[in-house]
């Protein structure tokens, strides 16, 4: 329930101070007086949009302020918790908008954006106003309003409709895109082959580029190498050379290595000299034999490189790059590598598909057909207490103007109606007149309201276009929906203001040269003023007041009986 309202520099209400109470609440007032801009304060701490436009003249800022009783704690607190927020039995909603366009919300005193608004709103006030009527007349606004009708089971059957309708819709598309890119889709995939293929065949190895690099330049240096390497192998094992003449200096240590053990470390050195020699020789005539060994070899390693560098050139500068591409065309190879007639096994899927969403789309229809029927009969009773005793309310199951499923149903549901007796059934927008749109908006709400309660439920001048015994009607209605919520009602009406509990006068006063909104709670004697001058205009006759003292007293004892 809303308690209480503060409002400063919105528009031009300088500052504002409301409480509320429960039951039902009519704001009343000359017109631009600034009922509306109440209700306008409370969408914004709702989440609605905001602009500067809103700030009073001469103020940096706006600020908006409401407290909320909760009544029902333990689903609130669900929300309040997904949204990081500690739930509480109170909640203050805070909202200020700066000229720059810059908003800053709160809950509870935590930071929160317009979206956590809007996510809880819908939970603390329902807001019923002319926009509200034009939503009624959108026929895609229908079906909605049917299945919240419904309930939890109806609910139910439309998320099992939706779920197979989407895998339906999901398979289809598929389908289509394939079928309209079945070319360009086997040109990719033997592409893909292609190059896997080619890069299969290369059996690249990690490391393998800079050893050929090496390799070549050996090879391009061979005489060079060669004619070092023999003459080095010359010089170490030939006649006369090193070795031999190691060989002369181990036999003479060997000699006398047994007289000194200095002699005999000596003679170890030499000998490990000459093994290491012998070995050296032995690694040099083996690369002396390499290097001869195949005269083909550089040509092998040129090919070999090259080879390679046409793969850096289309797959990657580097090996690594190569294979890393190797493996991408591969995993999309595999993905998309089905079998030819992959199309064709979708189009038998897809047929059994259909069957299902018919299946599930029929329940779906069948359930609405029986739910419809009690919508009908509800609707009808409350336009008859509401002086249409003649209308009919009918909900039509037509075809899809393109003759295709939709994800809301098998077919799309329309509300029609028919006001006077004998005549045919027509759309909501091409036959309802104001007034008798405003009546068909509030049977909705009083049935709807059974179905779902709200604790507090604003309407915003529904009650437009109608006077008299309908106006009556109108008043015990909204009176009705008052008994078990909070309901706050702009009104124009005598009638609607009188059956109310309380009574708010809002009216424009100048101050130092400047308009401001100011509200007065009512008393009974003044109450029997602001409805007198509702039913007669700003001159107030004895008699007028003397209607409105009857037409209060005589709303009082409707309250009671009803």
């Amino acid at each position: 329930m809303l308690q209480e309202l503060n409002i400063r520099n919105f528009a031009i209400i300088e500052q504002l101070q409301l409480s509320f109470s429960d039951g039902m609440t009519v704001l009343t007032g000359e017109t631009g007086a600034g009922k509306s801009i109440i209700i306008d304060a409370v969408s914004l701490l709702l989440g609605a949009r905001g602009s500067a436009d809103y700030i009073r003249s001469g103020a940096e800022k706006c600020q908006l302020e409401a407290l909320f009783m909760i009544s029902d704690e333990e689903e609130m607190s669900e929300k309040l918790q997904a949204l990081g927020i500690e739930p509480d039995e109170m909640l203050v909603i805070q909202r200020e908008i700066f000229k720059n366009g810059r908003n800053v919300c709160r809950i509870n005193g935590q930071l929160v954006n317009t979206s956590m608004l809007r996510q809880i709103g819908p939970d603390l006030v329902d807001i019923q106003g002319q926009y509200d009527q034009q939503k009624l007349m959108q026929e895609e606004n229908h079906v909605l309003l049917l299945d919240s009708y419904g309930g939890i089971d109806l609910e139910a059957k439309v998320q099992d409709y939706q779920l197979v309708f989407h895998r339906y819709q999901k398979l289809k598309e598929k389908i289509h895109h394939d079928e309209a890119h079945a070319k360009d889709f086997a040109q990719r995939m033997d592409m893909l082959r292609f190059q896997r293929q080619e890069i299969e065949n290369a059996e690249l190895k990690l490391e393998e580029e800079e050893t050929l690099r090496e390799e070549r330049t050996l090879l391009r240096n061979a005489t060079k190498i060669h004619e070092s390497l023999e003459e080095s192998y010359q010089l170490l094992s030939g006649d006369n050379f090193v070795l031999s003449f190691l060989s002369i200096i181990r036999h003479n240590l060997q000699k006398i290595s047994d007289w000194n053990s200095e002699y005999a470390t000596i003679q170890e050195n030499i000998d490990s000299a000459y093994y290491l020699l012998q070995e050296c020789s032995a690694d040099i005539l083996q690369q002396m034999e390499q290097l001869s060994a195949d005269p083909n070899r550089l040509e092998e390693v040129e090919s070999r490189l090259q080879q390679i560098r046409n793969l850096e050139r289309k797959y990657g500068s580097t090996i690594p790059e190569i294979l890393s591409y190797y493996d991408e065309i591969t995993k999309e190879w595999e993905e998309n590598c089905y079998d030819e007639d992959h199309i064709e096994v979708w189009k038998e899927e897809l047929i059994g598909l259909k069957k299902e969403v018919e299946q599930k789309g029929q329940s779906l229809q069948n359930a609405r057909e029986k739910i419809a029927l009690s919508l009908e009969e509800a609707v009808e009773k409350q336009l008859k207490d509401l002086y249409m005793p003649h209308a009919q309310f009918k909900v039509k199951f037509l075809p899809w103007h393109q003759g295709e499923w939709r994800e809301e149903g098998l077919s799309r549901v329309a509300f029609y109606i028919s006001t006077n007796k004998g005549e045919p059934f027509h759309p909501l927008a091409k036959v309802l007149s104001g007034g008798e749109l405003s009546r068909l908006l509030l049977a909705l709400k009083v049935i709807f309201h059974d179905k779902d309660a709200k604790t507090s439920i604003v309407f915003d001048e529904v009650d437009t276009g109608v006077s008299g015994r309908v106006a009556s009607a109108i008043a015990q209605k909204i009176y009705q929906i008052g008994r078990d919520a909070q309901v706050l009602c702009i009104t124009h009406l005598p009638q609607v203001a009188a059956i109310a509990d309380h009574q708010f006068y809002i009216s424009k006063v100048e101050e130092e040269g400047r308009v401001e909104t100011k509200v007065q709670v009512l008393s009974t004697e003044e109450r029997i003023k602001e409805i007198a001058r509702m039913m007669t205009g700003e001159e107030v006759t004895e008699l007028s007041l003397q209607h409105a003292d009857e037409l209060l007293q005589l709303s009082q004892k409707e309250r009671e009986i009803s």
